[in-house]
Parts: structure tokens; sequence; C-alpha cells
């Protein structure tokens, strides 16, 4: 289908662009890298009136290294995320999870601040951000992560925000990490997934932090999971016993891909073994 009619803007600064947002009101959109938001356009489930075009927007691109943390820009494309040293080295994870989204088409073009205001909650990226316990940062405050995500494609925005970046703590350097994730093909959303970070003291588990991708209308933290694996034994045994638990709380959707409970299963399953890789045991 061919979309509707609108306006252009393609501002220079983030001063501009904040101000575009505001003259457009609710009828105005963000666009970065267009790999969410066209598709929506052309099946005519998104009319804004006015496109604010912010890819020439400098203060948006690129990771910074801000001591404790990273500073990862909303404009920062998937494969630029992929290559950085600041990334690879503070924030495995993120690479990690990055490594799956889509292909390299889309890793080319799409964006690390795209994906995460899209909050479609079987994407990849918004379970990586809460595990890591991340902080939004937007054109008037900072957002965190357990506050971002609001609703299936619902984030916490407002709509005169711009979103500036994401800021990554730096306190998971040392940690065990790995992203699990199941779907049918390698170009496919995640049916389920996980994103896992194992900190180990020995042969016992120190801390852990867990989010599931596709598990309700919003990323969703396996709390329990967390608490029981913490302080216990680092093995597949007490990994598996744990994971029963990954599901509690959360709300799966059943569509042509897998029902609720077939998505509760995979929880199950994909738990154990994404705290089994990121444990190394």
């Amino acid at each position: 289908m061919i979309p509707g009619s609108f306006d252009y803007v393609r501002p220079a600064t983030l001063d501009e662009a904040v101000a575009a947002l505001r003259d457009a009101g609710d009828e105005g959109k963000v666009i970065a890298g267009g790999q969410s938001l066209l598709p929506l356009l052309r099946m005519r489930l998104a009319f804004p009136e006015v496109l604010i075009d912010v890819a020439s927007v400098p203060e948006l691109r690129g990771v910074r290294d801000e001591g404790s943390s990273l500073l990862v820009g909303a404009m920062t494309t998937h494969y630029e995320v992929l290559r950085d040293p600041l990334i690879r080295q503070h924030a495995p994870l993120v690479a990690a999870a990055t490594s799956t989204v889509a292909d390299p088409a889309v890793r080319h073009r799409g964006t690390f601040g795209g994906s995460l205001a899209h909050a479609d909650p079987a994407g990849d990226l918004p379970a990586v951000v809460l595990a890591m316990d991340g902080v939004f940062v937007t054109s008037s405050r900072e957002i965190p992560a357990a506050e971002f995500f609001a609703d299936y494609l619902t984030s916490t925005l407002e709509p005169d925000e711009v979103l500036v970046g994401v800021r990554l703590p730096k306190s998971f350097a040392g940690w065990g990490f790995h992203y699990e994730k199941f779907h049918r093909t390698a170009q496919a959303w995640a049916i389920v997934g996980v994103a896992c970070l194992v900190n180990r003291a020995g042969g016992e588990v120190a801390a852990a932090r867990i989010a599931l991708t596709n598990m309700g209308s919003t990323p969703v933290r396996a709390s329990s999971v967390e608490s029981a694996v913490s302080g216990g034994a680092a093995d597949r045994d007490a990994f598996r016993a744990a994971a029963g638990s990954a599901a509690e709380g959360t709300s799966p959707p059943s569509d042509l891909h897998g029902s609720s409970d077939y998505r509760r299963h995979l929880a199950t399953v994909l738990t154990a073994r994404a705290l089994s890789r990121a444990a190394d045991v």
C-alpha cells in the first residue's frame, strides 16, 4: 500500500527537532532509520501528518564513554553498535542481541534508539536494556528502563520528547552474558527471547539479571528466577529448577507462531539455557 500524505521536516539540531514536534502536536512522528515506522505507514497503521527526520542531528549519533556508563546515541545504527569497541568491551550483551536483529540490510539502516522507542515487545533490544537497568535520555529528562515501556508499541515518551540516547551502566564488566532467541527464520521476530547476565563467584551465582522478550505487552524481568539463582550453585540442574518460574506474572500472546502456553514453555527452556551459557556451565 501507499502511505497517506504527510509533511516532511529535517531539523539540523536537537532544539529544532523538539520545536518541530511541539508544533506538530499529536500529529507529529519522529523517523530515524525507518525500519519500524515505514512498514506501519505503508499498511496505514500509522498516519502522522508530519514526519520529523532526525538523521541530520549530530548529537544523536555515536557511543560515548561517560565514565561509569556508556551513552549510545539514538541514531546509532545496529551495524555501528556491533562494531563499536566500547560496546564490545563494556556491554557485550548488547552486541550479542544486536547481532540477531533482522538481517545485515536492516542492521545498516535501523537504529538503536528507533528499535527501543518503537517499543515492540517482540523486539530484541528492549529486554536487553531492561536487564541492564539502562536509562533512556530524552530531550527533557531521564527515564529508567523499568518505566519506559508502557504497553504494546507504546512508550512513556511525551509527544514533544526526542529520544537522545540510552545510558548503559558499565557495572556488568566481568559478568557472563547470553541472549537466547527462538524464532522461525534468521530474519524473524523472536517468538520468545531471554536476555541474561550472570555474576559468578567461584561455583556460585552472586547475582543474575534476566529479562524476557515477547512474553507480554512489554519486556518483563524474570525476577523470581533472579532471586532463585542468586546465592545458589552455578550448575545446570539448579538453573533448570529455577527457570521453572520464568513465566510467572507474564501474559504472553497467542498468535500464528505459538500459543501463550507454548511461549510459557519456551520461556522456561530458554531461560535455563541462557543461564547455563551465561554462567559457562
